[in-house]
């Protein structure tokens, strides 16, 4: 199967070709050759760009998958999957009438720590919400990541987090304990990605190794734009979010519950500083089957990386060739011969405006049409 887009503008996942010509072939991009194809589309006045990779998503169940492709994201980057959830989802993503899948599985928490707190919450009980693993001391490290492998983790998500943000105290992982598993993580080829909210633990998940961080972080005194050069140092790529921080300010808002009014003003000014740094940004929304929502939370996330002072092309890379370079999906993220066909179609040009990405004209997952 032959599809041939003419006359389109072209985002490759790092740079934009005003106007050219692209094949597909079955499931992959092609080198146009000058023919004709089975399927001829007109991508006058279009844009053409890598199908969208959300870098932090929480997935319950199929349907969330369903969502995201339908709103352009070819690709989850899942952070937490319930064990009795993952074999299923997996399943499903086997399948071009869904997005992609990878996922931590279980994420690595002290026992009563994040996320617990938030799995009995209303409306969790209808996920069929489950027990899982947890880890409280060095000890248990190698036996954790050995069953991370054994469920299929992709990479390894550690918890950070005393529950401050969240208006209580929670057990953490002590840095002991999240040295250890970044140790043994790396040592069987896993990347490890930690939650943290706050600045002291971010430096804390700085210090003990991580390869990313989960969020930008939501403090904004001098010792914390000081951590943005360490971050930077290190090469340590974060995930943006600030579709979530978005979303928990404007519910403590309404519900006048304890999270801090100022949270996503100073998320913006966490990912501005952390831009300006050099450090690599990810686009991720935190999305799940509540708020944020999956795929269409992906645009609004661009909207917001561009108000904290990225480009246009540098967001549209946030959300494509930087995810698929940063968790080593190779086949993914660009527009260029032997890559995948996920791809994404709008009207308008979102390298001069970015909200056009919401304008969907086509999505492509494996080279099938949706």
């Amino acid at each position: 199967m032959r599809t041939v887009i003419r006359d389109v503008r072209l985002f490759d996942g790092e740079k934009t070709i005003p106007n050219t010509t692209v094949l597909i072939i079955d499931d992959r991009i092609a080198e146009y050759d000058g023919g004709a194809g089975d399927i001829e589309i007109d991508g006058t006045g279009r844009t053409l760009l890598p199908g969208l990779i959300d870098a932090h998503t929480h997935t319950f169940v199929v349907d969330d998958l369903r969502a995201a492709l339908a709103n352009g994201v070819t690709t989850e980057l899942d952070m937490f999957c319930l064990p009795a959830k993952l074999t299923e989802l997996r399943k499903a993503a086997e399948h071009d009438d869904v997005a992609d899948f990878r996922s931590a599985g279980t994420l690595a928490t002290a026992p009563g720590g994040h996320p617990s707190q938030l799995l009995t919450a209303p409306g969790m009980d209808a996920l069929d919400v489950g027990l899982f693993d947890t880890i409280q001391s060095p000890s248990e490290a190698m036996a954790f990541v050995e069953a991370r492998l054994a469920e299929g983790a992709d990479y390894l998500k550690i918890v950070i987090d005393d529950g401050a943000v969240h208006g209580t105290h929670l057990p953490v992982l002590s840095q002991e304990t999240a040295a250890a598993l970044v140790g043994e993580a790396h040592d069987v080829g896993l990347r490890v990605i930690a939650h943290a909210i706050t600045a002291a633990e971010v430096r804390v998940a700085v210090d003990v190794g991580v390869d990313g961080l989960a969020h930008v972080w939501t403090d904004t005194t001098d010792a914390s734009f000081d951590l943005v050069n360490l971050v930077a140092a290190q090469n340590i790529f974060v995930v943006s979010t600030l579709v979530y921080f978005e979303a928990i300010t404007q519910n403590a808002a309404a519900a006048a519950d304890c999270v801090t009014p100022g949270t996503a003003a100073g998320a913006a000014q966490v990912a501005r500083a952390l831009h300006q740094a050099g450090v690599p940004l990810l686009a991720g929304t935190d999305a799940t089957p509540f708020v944020p929502a999956h795929g269409v939370s992906l645009h609004r996330e661009l909207v917001l990386l561009t108000s904290a002072g990225l480009g246009n092309e540098q967001a549209l890379a946030a959300a494509t060739s930087l995810p698929a370079h940063h968790f080593g999906l190779s086949d993914r993220g660009r527009i260029a011969p032997d890559m995948r066909a996920d791809l994404l179609l709008v009207e308008g040009d979102p390298t001069t405006d970015i909200s056009t990405t919401r304008s969907i004209a086509e999505v492509w997952r494996r080279g099938v049409r949706q």
